[in-house]
Parts: C-alpha cells; sequence; structure tokens
C-alpha cells in the first residue's frame, strides 16, 4: 500500500512550484488531493496533470473561500487527513526599511500567517474526525535569519510560533502540525533570475539551491504516518545554509 492510500488531502498555493510539487508527490503515493489557488486557471492546469487530483480556487485571505475550499474537499473526499499550507505572499525587498509600505506588509501577513490560520481553523475539526490528521505549512529560512524582505519574513516566522502553540492544542485531539523551512528553491517565481540563483548555490554548503521535489519529499514524511510521533517540529530544508555560513568561511579562510 502506498502512504497516502484513502486519504483525502487539501493544498493551498498549489498552482505552480512547491505546492505543485507536493499535490504530485502526495497523489503519487495514494492520495486525493484538492489543488487550490488563488488562481483557477493555474490550479486546474496542475490538477489536470495529477492523476486523483481536482482543482478549486481558494483565496486564504478570505474566510468564506477558505471554508468553501475545506468543506469541498470532505464532500469529494468524504473525509480531511491532510492540510498543507503552501500560499503566501512576499512583496518586493526594499532598499531602505523606511520605504516599507502599510499595504505590503499587511498583505504579506494576512495571506502568508493569517491565511494558514483561517485554514488550520476550518480545517481542524475534520483533521480530528479522520483520526490521522496532520497539518504541514510551508515556512523559510527567513523566519530565522536576514535574507530579506521583512514582512515575508517576519510572517514566516509567525508561522514557526503558530506551528508550535497549534501542536500543543491538537495534539491531545490526535492532529499533527509541523513546519517545513525551505531555504531557496529554483521555481518559476525565479525565471529569468537564473544568474542569482547560481551565485547563491555557491554558498550552499550541499553546493546548490533547492528543487520543489527537495520540499515535498519533508512534507510527505511529516504527513504520513512515519511521523507519526512527531508534533511542533521545525524541520528546515535548506541544503545546510542555516549552520554553515560558506561566505564568512572563505573570507576569513588563511588558505585562500
Amino acid at each position: 500500500m502506498e502512504r497516502f492510500d484513502g486519504y483525502g488531502v487539501l493544498i493551498t498555493g498549489a498552482g505552480r512550484g512547491i505546492g505543485a510539487a507536493v499535490a504530485r508527490r502526495l497523489a503519487d503515493e495514494g492520495a486525493r488531493v484538492l489543488v487550490t489557488d488563488v488562481d483557477e486557471e493555474r490550479a486546474g492546469a496542475t490538477a489536470a496533470a495529477i492523476e486523483g487530483a481536482e482543482a478549486f480556487r481558494c483565496d486564504v485571505g478570505d474566510r468564506a473561500s477558505v471554508e468553501a475550499a475545506v468543506a469541498h474537499a470532505v464532500a469529494r473526499f468524504g473525509r480531511l487527513d491532510v492540510l498543507v499550507n503552501n500560499a503566501y505572499s512576499c512583496g518586493p525587498d526594499e532598499p531602505l526599511f523606511e520605504d516599507e509600505t502599510d499595504e505590503v506588509w499587511a498583505r504579506d501577513l494576512d495571506l502568508t500567517l493569517t491565511g494558514a490560520f483561517r485554514c488550520a481553523r476550518a480545517a481542524l475539526p475534520h483533521l480530528v474526525e479522520s483520526g490521522r490528521g496532520a497539518i504541514v505549512s510551508i515556512g523559510s529560512v527567513n523566519g530565522e535569519q536576514d535574507f530579506g524582505n521583512h514582512a515575508y519574513s517576519a510572517a514566516k516566522a509567525g508561522l514557526a510560533s503558530l506551528t508550535r502553540t497549534l501542536s500543543g492544542h491538537a495534539a491531545p485531539r490526535g492532529v499533527r502540525v509541523n513546519l517545513v523551512e525551505p531555504g531557496t528553491v529554483h521555481t518559476e517565481g525565479w525565471a529569468g533570475r537564473e544568474a542569482v540563483l547560481e551565485r547563491a548555490a555557491a554558498l550552499y554548503p550541499l553546493g546548490r539551491v533547492g528543487r520543489p521535489e527537495d520540499i515535498a519529499a519533508a512534507v510527505a514524511f511529516l504527513a504520513s504516518r512515519d511521523a507519526a510521533w512527531i508534533t511542533g517540529v521545525t524541520l528546515p530544508v535548506d541544503g545546510g545554509i542555516l549552520t554553515a555560513q560558506l561566505g564568512f568561511r572563505r573570507a576569513v579562510s588563511e588558505h585562500d
């Protein structure tokens, strides 16, 4: 049997990139997946290429939209076992902090952090009922160190805190809550900026930036019964960048 045979899964922001890779991975392991995205056309194209998946428009910034997506998943699958919070917003990284706007700050926090809260709130009763419920959210190394983007980084740090507090609340009800924390991942959002990724790769101890499939593998583990005794953790999937600073080591090396 596949690890997710009989599972119903809802993934936000799954029209492309990491979310789409997670949808493919879980479906490959037997899950029935609801691919949700604010871009309905993009969600539809992704779902059409995945056996056992279907698409549904969901704006995580709107409570009614979130609740409709959860209700649709339960109606279609008869259950909801896994929620993957992947939707986010990342505004431009202004050169000066004082140029950050209230609008960008509010949007990044609302869609990245409060959006995950809305989804977890709507999904939790169904995850409890499943008897094997799991929430896996997608954080970022930005929540740990300064890699730019103040609002996005603050939202991802908040998501790590929400993971810890919600895990304690949900554990007695049989639901596990964990966070995957990617480093730089080569997704469609980097189109036209491949030279930046090459420079970034040189700073990663494992010698490359991540692929969406790297993150999907970690999500699949934490969502599965293989991680049945794991909750409240933040798992960096970052090529080692949080633990080893190659740029600094090279700068101070006496052998260069």
